[in-house]
């Protein structure tokens, strides 16, 4: 027999426990996925965005769209080829991160 292993066990043999995992997934996935995420247009392109500074060297971004839709650099980076988590970001949507942290428009929560 081949030898299992999982990241954290499934409390298959305790209901109430694995209730309690899951309710708890479902929050720590709201908090991480979900919480403080503001809404951004990019100044050049008007793709919105929901973005997240986590501190001055960490930014989430989570596209509302398909960015290659709207933004030419993506559009261009899909034509090459480059499919999700490309190696590369807009420069534009960059800028426009910059400028609502210092007009105090996207809060830096560290």
């Amino acid at each position: 027999m081949a030898p299992t292993w999982a990241k954290a066990p499934d409390f298959a043999d305790q209901p109430a426990r694995r209730a309690e995992v899951r309710a708890q997934t479902v929050v720590d996935k709201q908090r991480y996925l979900e919480e403080g995420l503001t809404p951004l247009r990019c100044q050049s392109c008007q793709s919105e965005v929901l973005v997240r500074k986590s501190s001055s060297h960490q930014t989430s971004v989570q596209w509302t769209e398909n960015p290659a839709a709207r933004c030419p650099v993506f559009a261009r980076l899909s034509a090459e080829g480059h499919g999700p988590g490309r190696p590369e970001t807009c420069a534009q949507l960059e800028k426009t991160i910059k400028w609502a942290v210092d007009e105090g428009v996207l809060e830096v929560r560290e």
